[in-house]
């Protein structure tokens, strides 16, 4: 694991401090990487968000046929194939 340095005014430290002595985190590295996990599931909501209004705006629904499954499965062997010979 490697260490990161930042500076922080001296309100934004006590804060932290006071998290971590309050017993809401075990260390200060803790607070910052609640931080970065709460950022990143931010991130992925929003994500998801994004495609799934894309979907919702990209026309009217139309049934899967056996042949359309057929190729999702295709895919994914490939995909699953590429990634075996890449390891």
């Amino acid at each position: 694991m490697k260490s990161i340095n930042i500076s922080l005014p001296d309100a934004m430290r006590t804060y932290i401090e006071e998290q971590v002595a309050a017993g809401s985190y075990s260390s200060v590295s803790e607070y910052f990487r609640e931080l970065v996990r709460q950022d990143q599931k931010r991130q992925a909501a929003e994500r998801l968000e994004k495609m799934l209004l894309e979907g919702l705006n990209s026309g009217n629904a139309t049934e899967m046929t056996a042949e359309d499954w057929e190729d999702i499965r295709q895919a994914v062997r490939e995909r699953i194939a590429k990634h075996k010979r890449s390891n």
